[in-house]
């Protein structure tokens, strides 16, 4: 019977669909692990494919691949080193599984099958995948494994399960993607598994962004007794080293890796850096093009940018009207300065007088209004687009949640870009991150350290500069308040009148709501981008672009 055991845990990076390149990364990180005498490397969930493979799975050619590039690895554990729990769909009576297999002496000595496939939120693997049985545990070298795939911890049924079975340590690959205050949502459910079980607990989460959603890794490890035995970085590729003994009591761990996870404001920035670093240099762009206004939106957009991909691949253009302030102007290049990335200035006057020349006998008669501000801002998103085109940058728009949600932007303008950091950032969060990186550099960070955003940008009222004395205030509420009801109506789903209750003017909410409606039109056609709440538009939160839900609030008023 074997009273040690040595368990790393590879919390890898690995690209969706790149099979050799995921399978080179877990041969790597064996080769460490046999390095520093691991009897086992565990690897995220569905790790050799990447997570989440969508409809890839549908296609048997795919599945092929997969199952070649599993038995290539299984192949390589004939060496006496490390066994490999990798993660890959899998085909079982001519049903896909997503599944854990334990790769050892040289074959696939064991698969379990995902039992709870979560259906919600980004989560759609009922569309893709069978749900396996509920699992027995895993005979590895003398030690009984329960493994349990990611969505298996967050219901007891299958740790209870593993543990009646005769389970002595509880294993869970993940692809868990970050969300505010998700860490400790895992580590409470983690906690409730080792209590309900009496069972230590490894929590092995994969890293790296994934169009949009950003995996945070922050794996970690729990004894018997619910103590925390390793916790490695978040946003980081690495590789955790833990020892095991079996005592009277059971197996015991014990590890020298131990990162604390970054405060609530580092973890949203550093998703917003991995997950437009990953975005780009997985999709192979060479860089980033962004419109600099002197705003704090384009300024927090660009300092992200920076820490991502260095200042040498952020290519910043102002694009200044007669509406411009020298203040803006000013901003913009100092913003720029502090970053040690490339400014230029290309002025939009000349699209602005040639299309009111052009449209000047459609628009006979009619008074300048919201469609003039529209051209600018479309000439401004042209603008990107052809430095794109000729360039290769990717365009990264700059518009928040706030704006998003209530329809302030404009469709082929400054909606325009490949990608957008602040999509499910708030506009009161903009400025906490914006002080936050004033006053810290994330590690891993390309960017310098210090502040890199202008003072002025964060302290003077917003405005798009579309008109004379222009104020986002002019149309909007205050942020305060129209974040504080957009969080009630988006994230939590409360009633108008349980929103009014907490102190809000009753027709300010009702207008809220009304422009939240009208601009899911808008949101459609939204680039992608990171992931940060636990709504963030797109799958999250599905709504009918044609429906009857603001004359059912009429009659609701009424």
């Amino acid at each position: 019977m074997t009273d040690q055991l040595t368990i790393a845990l590879a919390q890898i990076n690995p690209t969706v669909g790149m099979l050799d390149d995921n399978a080179a990364l877990i041969r790597a990180a064996r080769a460490d692990a046999a390095a520093a005498g691991a009897d086992l490397v565990v690897f995220p969930e569905l790790s050799v494919c990447g997570y989440p493979p969508e409809d890839l799975v549908l296609k048997p050619f795919f599945l092929d691949k997969v199952e070649e590039t599993v038995r290539g690895l299984a192949a390589q554990t004939a060496d006496g080193g490390p066994a490999l729990l990798v993660g890959a769909p899998w085909r079982v009576d001519g049903k896909r599984h997503n599944a854990a297999l334990l790769l050892d002496g040289g074959v696939i000595a064991a698969v379990r099958l995902k039992h709870d496939l979560p259906n919600y939120g980004p989560f759609d693997e009922k569309r893709v995948f069978a749900a396996g049985p509920l699992p027995g545990p895993v005979n590895f070298r003398g030690v009984r494994l329960g493994v349990l795939v990611c969505e298996d911890m967050w219901t007891p049924d299958v740790a209870e399960t593993l543990a009646e079975t005769g389970a002595e340590i509880l294993v869970v690959p993940n692809g868990s993607p970050f969300e505010i205050d998700k860490v400790n949502r895992r580590l409470d459910l983690a906690v409730a598994r080792v209590v309900e079980t009496g069972l230590p607990l490894i929590y092995l989460n994969q890293v790296g962004g994934q169009d949009e959603l950003v995996f945070d890794g922050a794996s970690f490890v729990l004894n018997a007794d619910r103590s925390l035995v390793a916790q490695l970085p978040a946003f980081a590729p690495a590789l955790g080293l833990t020892r095991w003994v079996r005592t009277e009591e059971g197996w015991k761990g014990s590890s020298p890796d131990m990162t604390p996870p970054p405060d609530a404001l580092g973890a949203i920035y550093g998703a917003m850096v991995l997950g437009l670093r990953d975005y780009v240099r997985k999709n192979r762009f060479p860089g980033v093009i962004l419109g600099m206004s002197g705003g704090i939106d384009s300024a927090i957009s660009a300092a992200v940018a920076v820490d991502a991909l260095g200042p040498a691949q952020v290519h910043c253009v102002m694009m200044p009207s007669p509406y411009t302030s020298q203040e803006s102007l000013d901003d913009a290049a100092e913003c720029a300065g502090l970053l040690g990335c490339r400014i230029d200035t290309i002025s939009i006057q000349p699209a602005m007088a040639a299309f009111a020349t052009m449209l000047a006998p459609a628009f006979a008669g009619r008074q300048p209004d919201i469609t003039e501000e529209n051209l600018q801002s479309r000439s401004r998103g042209v603008t990107l687009m052809a430095l794109s085109n000729k360039f290769g940058g990717m365009v990264l728009s700059t518009g928040n949640k706030s704006e998003m949600s209530v329809g302030y932007a404009t469709l082929y303008g400054d909606m325009c870009g490949g990608y957008s950091v602040l999509k499910d950032v708030y506009k009161t969060t903009v400025y906490r991150l914006s002080h936050w990186r004033n006053g810290n550099r994330p590690e891993g960070a390309l960017g310098p350290a210090g502040r890199v955003i202008p003072e002025r940008i964060i302290t003077k009222a917003p405005t798009a500069e579309l008109k004379p004395d222009q104020k986002d205030q002019d149309t909007l509420p205050e942020y305060e308040v129209l974040d504080d009801i957009l969080e009630c109506l988006v994230e939590r789903d409360l009633s108008l009148a349980e929103i009014v209750a907490r102190g809000h003017d009753a027709a300010t909410v009702n207008r809220v709501w009304r422009m939240l409606d009208r601009a899911e039109y808008k949101r459609r056609q939204a680039p992608p981008g990171v992931k940060i709440t636990s709504r963030s538009f797109g799958r999250d939160r599905r709504y009918p672009i044609t429906s009857g839900l603001l004359s059912l609030l009429r009659s609701a008023e009424g």
